[in-house]
């Protein structure tokens, strides 16, 4: 359990940990893998959200799946990225997350995922929080945790 100190501290940064849906690239999930190849080379992230028509988050994909999906038996095949969808493709066991946040469970969360899909109450993706806004905020925490608290030795 997080301690309350610790918790209020984490929670007086909460609103900055959000990044919004409209900023957040994306691919639909009845894209080509060669729509999303090129939107991943652009934007330059390893992994993107996957949407439906209708916004709701589906899951993940990472440039190394659309590779992966180009890798054949005598060598690289690019032309086989135009004939499969990313919802062919995608990674669907994706932990979620909908506020209001409860910081213990993202911490867990952060140690294998390097962000978090955020989601209201019907699935429609309202952006991301990632490890590196909740450092942050830890960073935050090291470093003014005695401004705001007496710390004692037990």
């Amino acid at each position: 359990m997080i301690s309350k100190a610790v918790l209020q501290l984490l929670n007086q940064r909460k609103e900055k940990f959000l990044i919004p849906a409209e900023i957040v690239a994306n691919v639909q999930e009845n894209n080509s893998l060669e729509h999303a190849f090129l939107v991943l080379s652009k934007v330059k992230y390893a992994k993107i959200p996957v949407l439906d028509q209708d916004q709701h988050f589906k899951g993940l994909l990472s440039l190394a799946m659309i590779t992966e999906t180009m890798l054949g038996l005598t060598g690289i095949d690019p032309t086989r990225l135009g004939r499969i969808q990313v919802k062919d493709v995608m990674q669907t066991d994706v932990p979620t997350i909908c506020p209001p946040y409860d910081m213990e469970e993202i911490l867990h969360l952060l140690v294998d995922q390097t962000f978090l899909a955020v989601v209201d109450e019907n699935g429609v993706f309202t952006g991301i929080l990632t490890r590196r806004e909740v450092m942050k905020a830890v960073n935050y925490l090291a470093h003014d945790l005695e401004k705001e608290y007496t710390v004692e030795k037990k």
